[in-house]
């Protein structure tokens, strides 16, 4: 089993634990589990993944900072991850659910012979990250539309995990 098999496993034993341990609402923050099946590319190409089942875990505090990590296929169908920190808001001029989020942090996985996809990425393949988002919160559940630069869109669905009543 590679690294990365192993990181999904370890994701997947954290689930069932978080909700056992979920007896009472958490009002300090939420754990949430995060699924992207499907990602649309502005541009056609026949190497396109458009099928990334991306997984990941984010922590999101009461005051909305946000920290996670995620694993995915990129859109040449390579493992990648990414690990992040962020912030999320619910402007005003947005209806009462509707957030903006904005991440940063450490791509990792794009190689040969497409290291040169994503902007200032090394030969081990890791690269920094900044990815924007727009969501809908509703109670314990969210989706997303999570733009990446100007090749396409991912979109996402989360569950939070630690407040399950």
């Amino acid at each position: 089993m590679n690294r990365t098999e192993r990181a999904m496993c370890i994701m997947l034993t954290l689930i069932p634990l978080a909700v056992a341990y979920a007896d009472e609402p958490n009002n300090d923050g939420r754990l949430m589990f995060q699924l992207g099946p499907y990602a649309h590319h502005f541009g056609y190409d026949p190497e396109h993944n458009n099928y990334p089942w991306m997984m990941g875990l984010e922590w999101e505090s009461r005051d909305n900072w946000l920290g996670g990590a995620a694993y995915f296929r990129n859109s040449f169908n390579q493992p990648s991850r990414y690990i992040y920190v962020g912030k999320q808001w619910f402007p005003d001029f947005l209806p009462g659910n509707v957030y903006l989020k904005l991440t940063a942090g450490i791509l990792l996985g794009y190689k040969e012979p497409y290291e040169d996809t994503i902007p200032f990425n090394h030969r081990k393949g890791i690269a920094p990250g900044v990815l924007p988002a727009i969501g809908y919160q509703f109670e314990r559940v969210n989706i997303q539309l999570v733009p990446f630069a100007d090749a396409g869109l991912l979109l996402t669905f989360g569950i939070d995990l630690l407040n399950l009543r």
